[in-house]
């Protein structure tokens, strides 16, 4: 008689009360303080510094991807839903494959695999963009800092009042350190997940902006077919920092995803 193979079940959702927040690039963890609390549906709050922005260490060693995700797992508790956001989300999908007992599920805002256009990946930002602020960095870090926020609201139909509520978040935290800032923008520039996207297997929401300039909404469609099992949705009207700009819509689809955990 010939076995016939047996599918196995999905993984068991694991369960958990905490929430680990990465920021983006050049930011710090106060940019969470502008997303209303009902956000995450009454779970821990775990705010953490990328290495070398806000108050977070710079170390020495750790001067890759996989290090920073690293960092973050030595700072993080035991098992939590992670929440990356733009740079932030891909240090929260290493973490996810580097230790996939710790992370419960992703969210991740505005985040890609991969942020520069390749021949197979048009809808990202040309490297030149990258390479612009990288040597922009040299001559005037705090000028560099403020044309990126604003090329991250660009597009959002409320940009004013977002883009100055996020600099005064920012400005209550330390500056982040200029080799902290090259090396992420070294990671935006050259890192690319695609290939290790079908082994993560935790529950994930992937949320982009309609008008985002920065990682386009059409990211929607090849994360789909590279993660089928994965939930994408995208904010109207929103650009780079959808739970910044239209925290209501955000924080709805969120709290349905965590609710379904």
């Amino acid at each position: 008689m010939s076995q016939q193979s047996v599918l196995k079940p999905p993984p068991t959702p694991k369960t958990t009360a905490d929430l680990v927040l990465l920021h983006g690039w050049g930011m710090n963890s106060a940019v969470w303080n502008g997303v209303p609390e009902p956000t995450w549906n009454g779970l821990t709050q775990h705010r953490l510094d990328l290495p070398g922005h806000g108050d977070s260490p710079f170390p020495t060693g750790r001067d890759s991807l996989w290090g920073w995700a690293e960092a973050c797992l030595d700072s993080a508790p035991e098992c939590a839903v992670w929440v990356g956001w733009s740079l932030g989300g891909l240090i929260a999908l290493a973490a996810a494959l580097l230790a996939p007992k710790r992370v419960a599920g992703l969210i991740l805002l505005t985040a890609t695999p991969r942020f520069t256009q390749a021949n197979d990946w048009t809808p990202a930002m040309p490297e030149a963009t990258l390479v612009r602020f990288h040597d922009g960095l040299l001559a005037d870090p705090s000028g560099t800092l403020n044309r990126f926020l604003t090329l991250q609201m660009r597009g959002s139909d409320r940009v004013h009042a977002t883009l100055r509520a996020l600099k005064q978040e920012l400005a209550a935290r330390p500056e982040p350190k200029p080799a902290a800032l090259a090396l992420g923008l070294d990671l935006l520039r050259e890192e690319d997940l695609r290939p290790q996207l079908p082994d993560i297997r935790c529950p994930t929401l992937w949320l982009f902006g309609q008008n985002d300039t920065l990682v386009p909404a059409r990211v929607a469609e090849r994360i789909e077919r590279l993660m089928s099992a994965a939930q994408t949705e995208t904010i109207a009207g929103a650009a780079h920092a959808p739970h910044l700009s239209h925290p209501q819509e955000t924080g709805q689809t969120i709290r349905t995803f965590l609710n379904a955990l």
